[in-house]
Protein backbone atom coordinates (compact mmCIF):
# COMPACT_ATOMS: atom_id res chain seq x y z
CA UNK A 1 0.00 0.00 0.00
CA UNK A 2 1.23 3.28 -0.57
CA UNK A 3 0.76 6.66 1.62
CA UNK A 4 -2.52 8.97 1.53
CA UNK A 5 -1.62 11.74 -0.57
CA UNK A 6 -3.89 13.93 1.01
CA UNK A 7 -3.71 15.03 4.30
CA UNK A 8 -6.24 12.97 6.64
CA UNK A 9 -8.55 15.70 8.10
CA UNK A 10 -7.67 16.25 11.89
CA UNK A 11 -11.06 18.02 13.03
CA UNK A 12 -12.28 14.50 14.61
CA UNK A 13 -9.04 13.01 16.70
CA UNK A 14 -10.76 9.78 17.18
CA UNK A 15 -11.48 9.06 13.36
CA UNK A 16 -7.90 10.61 12.54
CA UNK A 17 -6.01 8.23 14.80
CA UNK A 18 -7.95 5.43 13.33
CA UNK A 19 -7.31 6.09 9.66
CA UNK A 20 -3.58 6.92 10.73
CA UNK A 21 -3.58 3.54 12.12
CA UNK A 22 -4.54 1.64 9.53
CA UNK A 23 -2.75 3.67 7.01
CA UNK A 24 0.34 2.48 9.61
CA UNK A 25 -0.95 -0.96 9.27
CA UNK A 26 -0.67 -1.38 5.41
CA UNK A 27 2.67 0.16 5.35
CA UNK A 28 3.81 -2.70 7.51
CA UNK A 29 7.18 -4.21 6.47
CA UNK A 30 9.08 -7.90 7.24
CA UNK A 31 12.02 -5.37 7.78
CA UNK A 32 11.61 -3.19 10.81
CA UNK A 33 13.57 -0.54 10.07
CA UNK A 34 11.55 0.05 7.04
CA UNK A 35 8.29 -0.08 8.75
CA UNK A 36 9.32 2.64 11.67
CA UNK A 37 10.98 5.05 8.35
CA UNK A 38 7.15 4.53 6.99
CA UNK A 39 5.87 5.52 9.66
CA UNK A 40 7.80 8.31 10.77
CA UNK A 41 7.12 9.89 7.49
CA UNK A 42 3.33 9.18 7.75
CA UNK A 43 3.19 10.86 10.96
CA UNK A 44 5.26 13.79 9.89
CA UNK A 45 2.61 14.11 7.22
CA UNK A 46 -0.64 14.07 8.49
CA UNK A 47 -0.01 14.92 12.23
CA UNK A 48 -0.25 19.27 12.31
CA UNK A 49 2.26 21.01 13.86
CA UNK A 50 4.85 18.92 14.61
CA UNK A 51 8.42 19.83 13.77
CA UNK A 52 10.02 15.99 14.74
CA UNK A 53 8.77 12.84 15.10
CA UNK A 54 11.07 9.64 15.24
CA UNK A 55 11.84 6.63 17.08
CA UNK A 56 14.40 5.60 19.69
CA UNK A 57 15.18 1.84 19.85
CA UNK A 58 16.50 0.54 22.90
CA UNK A 59 20.48 -1.20 22.59
CA UNK A 60 23.11 -2.03 25.12
CA UNK A 61 21.10 -0.35 27.65
CA UNK A 62 20.77 3.10 26.55
CA UNK A 63 18.24 4.44 23.47
CA UNK A 64 19.95 4.74 20.19
CA UNK A 65 18.19 6.94 17.06
CA UNK A 66 16.16 5.09 15.01
CA UNK A 67 14.29 6.47 11.92
CA UNK A 68 12.62 9.73 11.95
CA UNK A 69 11.69 13.39 10.08
CA UNK A 70 13.03 16.52 11.39
CA UNK A 71 16.21 18.33 12.23
CA UNK A 72 19.50 15.64 13.31
CA UNK A 73 18.85 14.92 16.38
CA UNK A 74 20.55 13.41 19.69
CA UNK A 75 21.78 9.70 18.84
CA UNK A 76 21.90 8.12 22.22
CA UNK A 77 20.16 9.19 25.59
CA UNK A 78 20.31 7.08 28.70
CA UNK A 79 17.85 6.07 30.48
CA UNK A 80 16.27 8.22 33.12
CA UNK A 81 17.52 11.22 30.91
CA UNK A 82 15.00 13.69 29.30
CA UNK A 83 11.38 12.76 28.38
CA UNK A 84 12.40 9.87 26.22
CA UNK A 85 14.67 8.17 29.04
CA UNK A 86 12.34 9.07 31.73
CA UNK A 87 9.21 7.28 29.54
CA UNK A 88 11.65 3.86 29.35
CA UNK A 89 12.32 3.86 32.90
CA UNK A 90 8.72 4.70 34.10
CA UNK A 91 7.54 2.41 31.56
CA UNK A 92 4.72 4.65 30.75
CA UNK A 93 3.67 7.89 28.16
CA UNK A 94 4.42 11.11 28.39
CA UNK A 95 2.66 14.09 27.88
CA UNK A 96 4.94 16.92 27.95
CA UNK A 97 3.16 20.58 27.52
CA UNK A 98 5.88 22.75 28.10
CA UNK A 99 9.44 21.22 27.69
CA UNK A 100 11.01 23.75 29.59
CA UNK A 101 9.42 23.24 32.70
CA UNK A 102 10.63 19.24 32.27
CA UNK A 103 13.46 18.99 34.84
CA UNK A 104 16.57 17.49 32.82
CA UNK A 105 14.81 17.93 29.24
CA UNK A 106 17.11 17.32 26.06
CA UNK A 107 16.86 20.36 23.76
CA UNK A 108 17.46 18.17 20.36
CA UNK A 109 15.76 21.20 18.57
CA UNK A 110 15.62 23.91 20.09
CA UNK A 111 12.15 25.04 18.17
CA UNK A 112 10.38 22.10 20.37
CA UNK A 113 7.81 23.61 22.98
CA UNK A 114 5.64 20.32 23.89
CA UNK A 115 6.39 16.62 22.98
CA UNK A 116 5.00 13.69 23.50
CA UNK A 117 6.56 10.22 24.03
CA UNK A 118 4.92 6.74 23.99
CA UNK A 119 7.34 3.45 24.83
CA UNK A 120 7.18 0.70 22.50
CA UNK A 121 6.56 -3.10 24.32
CA UNK A 122 7.24 -6.17 21.53
CA UNK A 123 4.49 -8.06 24.40
CA UNK A 124 1.04 -7.24 25.23
CA UNK A 125 2.60 -7.76 28.85
CA UNK A 126 4.30 -5.27 28.17
CA UNK A 127 7.04 -6.48 29.76
CA UNK A 128 9.71 -6.40 26.47
CA UNK A 129 10.40 -2.71 25.85
CA UNK A 130 11.82 -1.67 22.82
CA UNK A 131 11.99 1.74 22.17
CA UNK A 132 9.66 4.55 22.32
CA UNK A 133 7.89 6.84 19.67
CA UNK A 134 8.84 10.30 19.87
CA UNK A 135 7.09 13.44 18.94
CA UNK A 136 7.92 17.46 18.91
CA UNK A 137 5.91 20.28 18.62
CA UNK A 138 7.08 24.37 18.37
CA UNK A 139 3.95 25.20 20.06
CA UNK A 140 3.32 24.99 23.65
CA UNK A 141 0.50 22.45 24.76
CA UNK A 142 -0.14 21.43 21.28
CA UNK A 143 -0.46 17.80 22.58
CA UNK A 144 -3.98 16.62 24.91
CA UNK A 145 -5.02 13.46 25.95
CA UNK A 146 -6.69 12.30 22.56
CA UNK A 147 -3.31 12.92 20.45
CA UNK A 148 -1.81 11.09 23.45
CA UNK A 149 -4.31 7.92 23.32
CA UNK A 150 -4.10 8.02 19.38
CA UNK A 151 -0.29 7.94 19.42
CA UNK A 152 -0.80 5.19 21.82
CA UNK A 153 -2.68 3.76 19.44
CA UNK A 154 -0.03 4.32 16.62
CA UNK A 155 2.62 2.53 18.80
CA UNK A 156 0.55 -0.83 19.37
CA UNK A 157 -0.31 -1.22 16.03
CA UNK A 158 3.01 -0.73 14.99
CA UNK A 159 4.95 -3.56 17.64
CA UNK A 160 1.35 -5.65 16.38
CA UNK A 161 2.07 -6.07 12.72
CA UNK A 162 5.25 -5.66 12.83
CA UNK A 163 8.16 -7.90 13.46
CA UNK A 164 10.89 -6.39 15.92
CA UNK A 165 12.35 -10.32 16.49
CA UNK A 166 16.44 -8.65 16.12
CA UNK A 167 16.68 -4.86 16.38
CA UNK A 168 20.17 -5.83 16.00
CA UNK A 169 19.87 -6.46 12.56
CA UNK A 170 18.22 -4.27 9.15
CA UNK A 171 16.52 -7.96 7.53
Amino acid sequence: MEATQTLIPYDDKTKFYAELSREIEALKDPIWFTALANASASLKQHLPDINWVGFYLMKGGELVLGPFQGLPACTRIAVGRGVCGTAVRERKSMLIEDVDQFPGHIACDSASRSEVVIPLFRDFARTDLIGVLDVDSPTLSRFDAQDLAGLELIASTLTRVNAFADLNTFA
